[in-house]
């Protein structure tokens, strides 16, 4: 199958990129959490959340919209591009100015010099969706990664020396400036985009229908994922925030930078065949289970092994994050699965579904949200935000599989059953271990580590899921 062997291709080279890339970022962010104090994550946090906000209102669903529509010439997306570059000015100067609104909410001007800084990082980050999503829809996976790889590494850097000489958080605002510039002109320069004379709205009018779900599921997406960082903030303090805001970052990083090297690509692979349903289903299924067999052994190793990992990757200052670290480790494998069918609901055309889902999901996680922050605890937080993760995935999945694959959700689910057995024996392998003690945090991280993957094979086995994985793995 040739949308398959494209997929592989794709995730392949994003694999190898995406993890240079991670490498490299955890070795950064293990020097910068040691360098720098939970209150200084907390106060970039506090503004990111804001940062996060602009930047997808100059996205307005360009870039999907530009990669799902195959009849767009260079003329239209340059007028395209020229629109995003005046949206991105607009823009910029409106989060300047809307800084002076979080620093009265949050009663600390710092905010107000900060946002000024950062204002420039919005309208990079503005300025390169054209670019970006012109190299994803050509394919050009390889060329992305080697950009992200090149930037991160020297920011990075960077960042360290500003943290080493005492710029506290100005090191990550400037760290976060300086890498949307540098991204933006070397996909720009990647790209080849041909600037033409004129404009014409005709352009903006061909994608508005699929852009204007997208925009608005993005809308709502924002503040289903922000919403806990902006009343964190607020109510319990920088220093919880910045607490809460280190253990989700760190339970993300599987499923954003595993996710993140299929996602990218089943968009511009599977929109070549948005007409064939059943042949992006039958790819679908096989991309979610690698995700699903992947995000298991995370789930369990991460919930059993939080002390070792917060430990080795920021140091003792962060024993507060552990708890919360534990319960969000559960979600992991949900998460992974889950964040993988926005490109679906794209691919086949279908964003108005991708926005009803997205409303019926804020609803589930601003409710667990709102109940943590009236109970003032984070452990409420974490714990409701378990289950509103779990009514997540059965609801979208539920509405993916039944209307638009017009296929049984029963089914669908019996063919993920053995990755509860795969957890479970798991989980009993660390039972019987639990009474082993090894007070070096390294040596214990490995023990476990061992532990299960010995369990993970055991299941594979038991199963005999292993020959599906090797079938998928293997298969041209």
């Amino acid at each position: 199958m040739r949308e398959y062997s494209n997929l592989k291709s794709g995730i392949m080279i994003t694999f190898i990129s995406k993890y240079s890339n991670i490498f490299a970022q955890l070795i950064i962010n293990s020097v910068l959490a040691r360098l720098l104090m939970p209150a200084d994550f907390g106060i970039i946090a506090v503004i990111t959340v804001f940062i996060s906000f602009f930047n997808m209102l100059g996205d307005m669903g360009i870039g999907p919209a530009i990669i799902q529509n195959k009849s767009l010439d260079e003329n239209e997306i340059s007028d395209i591009f020229k629109f995003s570059i005046i949206g991105s000015i607009v823009i910029a100067i409106g989060f300047y100015f809307f800084s002076y609104f979080i620093a009265y909410f949050y009663n600390d001007k710092i905010y107000i010099r900060l946002g000024g800084l950062l204002s420039f990082s919005v309208l990079f980050f503005i300025c390169n969706i054209v670019p970006n999503a012109i190299l994803y829809k050509a394919q050009k996976f390889k060329q992305v990664g080697i950009i992200n790889i090149i930037v991160n590494v020297i920011v990075g850097t960077l960042t360290i020396s500003l943290a080493f000489k005492g710029f506290s958080y100005y090191s990550l605002v400037f760290d976060s400036i300086l890498k949307s510039l540098f991204i933006f002109v070397l996909c720009f320069m990647a790209c080849k985009l041909k600037i033409s004379k004129g404009y014409s709205y005709g352009s903006i009018k061909k994608i508005k229908n699929y852009s204007s779900f997208q925009f608005l599921f993005n809308f709502i997406n924002y503040f289903t994922r922000n919403l806990d960082n902006i009343l964190i903030g607020k109510f319990l303090g920088a220093s919880t925030l910045g607490y809460y805001d280190k253990s989700y970052k760190l339970m993300l990083y599987p499923v954003q930078n595993l996710t993140n090297v299929i996602t990218p690509v089943l968009h511009p692979v599977l929109s070549e065949y948005q007409n064939q349903k059943d042949i992006i289903y039958e790819t679908y299924i096989k991309v979610i289970k690698v995700l699903a067999y992947l995000g298991i052994f995370i789930s369990v190793y991460c919930f059993f092994s939080a002390n070792e990992i917060i430990r080795i990757m920021y140091g003792p200052n962060w024993d507060a994050s552990i708890p919360i670290f534990r319960i969000l480790s559960v979600t992991i494998v949900i998460q992974m699965v889950l964040s993988s069918i926005g490109s679906i609901f794209q691919a086949t055309g279908y964003v108005d579904k991708l926005f009803s889902t997205g409303v019926v999901s804020a609803i589930f996680t601003v409710s667990a949200i709102v109940t943590g922050i009236m109970n003032r605890s984070l452990i409420i937080l974490s714990l409701g935000l378990v289950i509103a993760f779990i009514l997540n995935f059965i609801q979208c999945f539920y509405v993916l599989i039944t209307q638009v694959f017009e296929k049984s959700f029963i089914s669908f689910l019996l063919q993920l059953k053995n990755i509860l057995i795969i957890g479970v024996l798991m989980v009993v392998g660390y039972i019987l271990i639990s009474k082993i003690v090894i007070n070096n945090m390294l040596v214990s991280a490995i023990f476990k580590f061992i532990i299960g993957i010995i369990t993970y094979s055991i299941g594979l086995y038991i199963t005999k899921e292993y020959r599906l994985l090797k079938k998928i793995i293997l298969r041209k």
